[in-house]
């Protein structure tokens, strides 16, 4: 056998050697990035540093998640995450060039819109003169459904040549050119208004309204192309299109919850989830302190209520004998609204708790009155939560713990006044996307709206094209 040459083992070591030194200084300096840069960790969705996650899992009971999420929220993070680019919101003044949606919009009879509100229209007239009168919506509690309403006017003005404010949506006249078609048939007021029978008739004005809506709508051109996906129809009103949804479901709804539909008619994956028009009156030129608002815990609303509304009465319960907490039976009648608004704007937090439906008004009443949202309500939807972080200015409580004997009072009394003052300020910072108002402004209600119908266009456009792959090829 023949020796091996001295040199040759010597060489061999020293590449070992440089090949070990190598390797552990790598593995060394990847260590070290991982640290630096806080390696994520996936929790309920959330993103957390790995520094917090180690204290987290010590003690993960309810209450501290939230004492978490209140302590150590980043005050310096935007609220309003931008994720589809550059958008209208930009530009203070209409620009269709620029406008993130494009809308096609049925020349409906006015029977299913403005004529509801008592307008009437002249020969040939479709819409009304808004330059010279703007038809009025009910006023007290019917106006928190009114959310057709205030998109049908913004359309209508979108390309007004004296329009000063933003336009997230422009009305075209060619359906081709269009990102979705809206359909203005302003379905709350018509179940508000018109849902009860009144003999001789057999049946109610407002299912004929969906009956005629119904067959208007599937002998049309637009509706058979897209078999209805990018048809958009606002049914605020939880009980709004009882009839009609079931025939239409492809469409893209416009909804307050999904308390009452079946998931396989609506679903957060191809709908909207748009806020109710608050009705207590806003707080203008709030100056007001952790201390100047006296009572910890504000709820005033109906307590009795049916499905999942149980929660209410068995709060009340628990809660109507605490110290500094107001929770009462109230209404809309008589002073209701204005007893509302001063009992909100003199407390530090208010109650949002499930009723019929998940949602309530009252979230948003909360909200106008920068009084920080106590949200008990497990299958709750919100506005435009794929961009705003909701966690920044809300409580958001477990409905089996909010049950338990002293957990929800422990909890608020747990949230100091640096706490709630970070809080009430976000609170500031979100209140205008969620007014409504005519001429539209820049970020409110009207333009978040249209700017969430607009996020939902890419996935639209993806069924529709995915529908198209072999229709060419088919033989009849």
């Amino acid at each position: 056998m023949a020796e091996r040459s001295p040199h040759s083992s010597g060489l061999r070591r020293y590449l070992f050697y440089l090949f070990t030194t190598i390797t552990i200084l790598l593995i060394t300096s990847w260590f070290f990035i991982l640290r630096s840069t806080g390696r994520p960790h996936f929790i309920d969705h959330k993103i957390f540093p790995s520094s917090n996650i180690d204290s987290m899992s010590e003690n993960r009971n309810p209450q501290s998640l939230h004492q978490y999420d209140v302590r150590h929220s980043d005050s310096s993070t935007p609220l309003l995450q931008d994720v589809s680019g550059p958008e209208e919101h930009e530009f203070s003044t209409c620009d269709p060039g620029r406008a993130a949606l494009r809308v096609f919009m049925y020349d409906l009879p006015p029977e299913f819109h403005f004529g509801l509100l008592d307008w009437k229209a002249g020969k040939g007239e479709v819409w009304p003169d808004l330059s010279k009168r703007v038809p009025d919506y009910p006023g007290g509690l019917n106006l928190q459904h009114s959310i057709e309403y205030w998109l049908t006017l913004d359309l209508l003005t979108s390309r007004n040549s004296d329009r000063t404010g933003p336009c997230a949506a422009v009305r075209v006249d060619n359906s081709h050119e269009a990102d979705v078609v809206f359909v203005p048939f302003f379905s709350s007021v018509s179940y508000n208004r018109h849902s009860k029978v009144k003999p001789p008739e057999k049946t109610s004005k407002d299912k004929l309204l969906q009956d005629k809506l119904v067959k208007f709508l599937t002998n049309r051109k637009e509706w058979k192309k897209s078999g209805g996906h990018d048809h958009v129809i606002v049914a605020h009103h939880p009980n709004s299109m009882l009839d009609a949804r079931t025939k239409l479901w492809p469409c893209m709804f416009i909804l307050s919850d999904f308390g009452r539909y079946p998931p396989n008619i609506a679903n957060v994956e191809k709908d909207v989830i748009a806020p109710y028009k608050h009705v207590i009156k806003t707080y203008f030129n709030d100056t007001s302190t952790f201390d100047d608002r006296p009572t910890l815990l504000y709820f005033q609303g109906a307590i009795y209520r049916k499905d999942g509304g149980f929660i209410r009465q068995e709060l009340y319960y628990l809660l109507k004998d605490e110290k500094d907490v107001h929770f009462s039976f109230g209404s809309a009648r008589g002073n209701g609204i204005n007893k509302a608004s001063q009992g909100m704007h003199s407390s530090k937090f208010c109650l949002n708790i499930a009723g019929d439906t998940p949602s309530s008004n009252r979230l948003f009443d909360a909200i106008a009155s920068h009084c920080v949202p106590v949200i008990v309500s497990d299958e709750i939807e919100l506005p435009y939560e794929d961009i705003l972080d909701y966690s920044k200015f809300c409580i958001f409580v477990r409905a089996s713990d909010a049950l338990k004997k002293g957990y929800l009072v422990k909890l608020i009394r747990s949230i100091n006044r640096e706490q709630w003052t970070r809080m009430r300020e976000k609170l500031k910072e979100v209140e205008s996307y969620f007014e409504f108002r005519y001429p539209s402004k820049k970020n409110d209600a009207v333009q978040m709206i249209w700017q969430a119908v607009a996020r939902k266009v890419p996935a639209v456009r993806l069924k529709l094209h995915r529908t198209k792959r072999f229709s060419r090829y088919e033989v009849g």
